[in-house]
C-alpha cells in the first residue's frame, strides 16, 4: 500500500514538471529584446537614413517645398536627425519659411534647439520666423542670446539696437551700442546711433558727439554736430576750437564758416566773427547776404566805416530792399550814437540819409525798418526845409550838405537840397 502511495507521489511531480516546463517562457530579458529592436531601428536607419537625406536634398534643390518638409518629417520620425541636427532643423524649418509658415519654423527650430542649444545658425533662423510674426519681444530675446553666443557678430548687435530703439528702449540701446563700438570704434552709424540714443533718454551726449569726432577727424559733419552740441551747452569757445579744426580740414566749407563767425559773434568776439564772414565772402563774392551779415557785425562793433562799406557792397550786387534797409541801418545806428544832446544838424543829416534808405527798402518790398524810420519822423529829427534856411550861403550854393564831426567822418554822402526848400 505504501508503496503505491509513493508511486502515485512521484507521478504527480513529473506530470507537474513537464506543465511548468511547457508553461515558462524562453530565458531572454527585457534588455535583450530592447537590444534587439535598436538593432533593427539601426538597421532601417543605415538603409533608410541616406535615401531620405538624398531626396530632401533634390527637393530642397528644386524648391519643392512641401516635399522637403514631408521628407524632413520622416527624417525625424526616423531619428536620422540625430546624425546631423544641424543640417536637418536648419533647413527643415528654411523649407517652411518659403512656404510662409513662420510658426512651423519655429516650432521645427526649438525642436532643433533642444539639440543644439547654443547653434547660432538655428537661432538667428528663429529670431527670423518671430520677426515675421511679428513677435518683437521674442525676436529681441533671441538676438539678446545671440549677441552673447557670437559676440563679435556686428549684424546682430546692430540689429537688436535699432529694435531696442524703436521699442524706446533707449537704455538698452546704448548698452549694445557701446559692446559694437567697442569692435568697430569707427562704426560712423553706430555712433549717430548712440548720440541718438542718449538725446532721446535725457543722457547729456555731448562725450558721444567728441568721441565719434575725435574718431573721425576728416569728417566734418561729426565736427558740425559736435560743434551744434556745444553751443546748445553754451560752451561757445569749445564750438570755436572744435569749427577750426573743422575749417583746417575743409577750407571750401561755407558751412562751417557760418557757424564759426556765429559762434564768434555769440561769444562776443565780433572782429573775429566779421574776419570770418569775409572769408566766407571770399567763397561766395556774390551772395549780397553775406555782405550784409558782415555789416552788422561791424554796426555791433561800432565799427560804421567799415560796416556802411559792406553795406554798400550789397546794393552794388542785389539792388535788393534788404540791401537799402541794411545801409540805413548803419546810419541809424551810427546817429544813436553819435547824437548830441542837443541835436545837431549833422546829426539831422545822417538821420535823414538813413530815412531816405529806409524809404528806398520799403519801396522795393522790404520793411523791417518800417520802425526805426517812423521813430526818426515823429522824433523830429530830420533835415527839413527850417534846417535848410538857416544854413549860410556857401551851403545854400552847393545844394547839397555834409556831415563833418569826428563821429561822422567816415560818411562821403551828401544829403542834397530839397524840393521846395
Amino acid at each position: 500500500m505504501r508503496k503505491n502511495n509513493i508511486f502515485q507521489n512521484l507521478l504527480l511531480l513529473g506530470v507537474a514538471s513537464i506543465f511548468m516546463t511547457m508553461c515558462t517562457p524562453p530565458d531572454q530579458s527585457s534588455a535583450d529584446e530592447d537590444l534587439a529592436e535598436q538593432a533593427r531601428q539601426d538597421s532601417i536607419r543605415t538603409v533608410r537614413c541616406p535615401r531620405v537625406f538624398s531626396s530632401a536634398a533634390e527637393f530642397y534643390k528644386n524648391r519643392d517645398w512641401a516635399a522637403t518638409v514631408r521628407a524632413y518629417d520622416e527624417l525625424t520620425d526616423l531619428g536620422c536627425d540625430r546624425d546631423d541636427p544641424q543640417e536637418v532643423y536648419l533647413y527643415y524649418a528654411i523649407a517652411y519659411e518659403y512656404m510662409g509658415k513662420y510658426d512651423s519654423s519655429a516650432t521645427v527650430l526649438l525642436k532643433g534647439l533642444t539639440f543644439l542649444p547654443d547653434n547660432v545658425d538655428l537661432r538667428k533662423r528663429l529670431a527670423f520666423s518671430y520677426e515675421k510674426q511679428g513677435m518683437i519681444d521674442l525676436q529681441m530675446d533671441e538676438l539678446d542670446r545671440l549677441s552673447f553666443l557670437a559676440p563679435e557678430d556686428i549684424d546682430i548687435k546692430d540689429k537688436l539696437a535699432k529694435l531696442y530703439g524703436d521699442q524706446e528702449r533707449f537704455d538698452d540701446q546704448i548698452s549694445v551700442l557701446k559692446d559694437l563700438l567697442e569692435i568697430q570704434p569707427n562704426n560712423e552709424a553706430a555712433q549717430s546711433d548712440l548720440a541718438q540714443a542718449y538725446e532721446k533718454s535725457g543722457r547729456d551726449p555731448l562725450d558721444v558727439y567728441k568721441n565719434r569726432f575725435d574718431n573721425n577727424p576728416d569728417n566734418i559733419s561729426y565736427g558740425l554736430d559736435y560743434a551744434d552740441k556745444l553751443m546748445i551747452a553754451d560752451r561757445p569757445n569749445d564750438a570755436i576750437d572744435i569749427l577750426k579744426q573743422v575749417v583746417d580740414v575743409d577750407p571750401s566749407s561755407k558751412v562751417a564758416y557760418r557757424k564759426l563767425a556765429q559762434s564768434y559773434d555769440s561769444n562776443d568776439r565780433l572782429k573775429d566773427a566779421a574776419q570770418t564772414y569775409e572769408r566766407l565772402f571770399k567763397l561766395d563774392p556774390r551772395d549780397f547776404r553775406i555782405a550784409i551779415k558782415i555789416s552788422d557785425v561791424y554796426v555791433e562793433d561800432q565799427d560804421f566805416k567799415s560796416a556802411f562799406n559792406w553795406a554798400d557792397k550789397a546794393v552794388t550786387l542785389s539792388d535788393e530792399g534788404e540791401a537799402y534797409g541794411a545801409k540805413g541801418n548803419v546810419y541809424y545806428k551810427a546817429f544813436q550814437t553819435c547824437r548830441s544832446g542837443e541835436i545837431s544838424v549833422d546829426d539831422r543829416v545822417i538821420a535823414t540819409l538813413s530815412h531816405n534808405l529806409f524809404e528806398k527798402a520799403e519801396e522795393k518790398g522790404f520793411s523791417r525798418y518800417s520802425g526805426s524810420k517812423e521813430w526818426l519822423k515823429e522824433n523830429e529829427v530830420l533835415f527839413g526845409k527850417a534846417q535848410w534856411f538857416m544854413m549860410d550861403a556857401d551851403v545854400k550854393n552847393k545844394g547839397f550838405i555834409k556831415a563833418s564831426s569826428p563821429c561822422y567822418k567816415w560818411v562821403n554822402e551828401k544829403l542834397n537840397k530839397g524840393k521846395g526848400w
